[in-house]
């Protein structure tokens, strides 16, 4: 029964922290460069995962082991979490989170019709329906009262990043490579990090260290420590002591708390119809997912996708 206590107040923590992520990052790229910060967000966060397993004794990845985990990291980090950070400076934190967990929707599309992996069911149907109809009823009512091609760029950015995550999330699942999961995270972190620094001194766009504010670096630590490291453990530990299914309920209240959070501290909007578009869209992923329990799906097999 202890156990089982300390798993809900993780699940807690990890429902609030990764939500908030979305939110600090928005806060963060108000003050500096997206690709910066997520460059050096992803330098820490690497460095301590990849420290860590050297510590204990890992060996460094082999060479084909490199190249997978090159690979990933330009899907799974440099076009998602990158891409997902730099739309955040066109869109509200709620609505970038929002669309985000639509991850699961993603990938029963790309399985079932480029791996034929996935059975569509009546229930399939609807949840995809109305996950994308909760986004487009937000997009709409917003596009009335926002105006500019900022905005649409942010949402195009985000759906890009949600994108190539599934796809990333899909290789992982069907590719056997004998490395340890958070041991490969760690460097797929480590070679973002160098791919989107890259970018950043070729772009020009970017902030000397020593310029950069207060706030943005309070926002990455925050982001490494606590979204990176302990929501992660939290996640984990969640995992290991509830049921799949209460573990997996982060994934519904995290774009809850990113809506509430940026309306407290960021002053982004909330409408009825965000409200109502963000339950119609949760429900829709809840009934996609609910439809694929006894299927042999890979939808599952990142667990922390809605995580920033």
């Amino acid at each position: 029964m202890a156990n089982q206590n300390k798993a809900y107040l993780a699940l807690t923590v990890t429902s609030i922290v990764w939500g908030t992520t979305w939110v600090a990052s928005k806060m963060g790229v108000m003050h500096m460069p997206a690709f910066e910060m997520a460059s050096i967000r992803q330098f820490l966060g690497g460095s301590l995962y990849v420290g860590f397993f050297l510590i204990k004794g890992e060996k460094l990845p082999t060479k084909k082991q490199f190249l997978w985990l090159l690979g990933m990291s330009l899907l799974m980090f440099v076009s998602s979490n990158g891409i997902a950070t730099y739309g955040l400076k066109f869109i509200t934190s709620g609505l970038a989170a929002l669309i985000a967990a639509l991850y699961p929707l993603s990938v029963v599309l790309i399985e079932r019709y480029y791996y034929k992996a996935i059975e569509i069911r009546p229930k399939t149907i609807i949840g995809l329906g109305l996950g994308l109809l909760g986004i487009g009823f937000i997009f709409y009512k917003d596009s009335l009262t926002v105006h500019g091609s900022n905005y649409i760029l942010g949402v195009v950015l985000s759906f890009l990043a949600m994108i190539t995550w599934s796809i990333g999330s899909i290789i992982i699942s069907r590719t056997k490579i004998k490395i340890n999961a958070y041991n490969s995270i760690g460097w797929q972190m480590l070679m973002s990090a160098f791919m989107m620094g890259l970018i950043t001194l070729i772009s020009g766009d970017y902030v000397p260290l020593n310029q950069i504010p207060a706030i943005s670096w309070g926002v990455i630590v925050y982001m490494v420590i606590g979204g990176s490291v302990f929501a992660f453990m939290s996640f984990i530990y969640s995992m290991k002591h509830l049921n799949s299914s209460i573990a997996s309920l982060y994934a519904y209240i995290n774009p809850i708390v990113a809506i509430w959070v940026g309306s407290l501290l960021l002053d982004e909007q909330m409408t009825w119809n965000n409200i109502v578009g963000s339950m119609i869209t949760l429900f829709g992923v809840y009934l996609v997912n609910n439809s694929l329990k006894d299927q042999k799906d890979p939808v599952h097999a990142i667990s922390d996708a809605d995580g920033m």
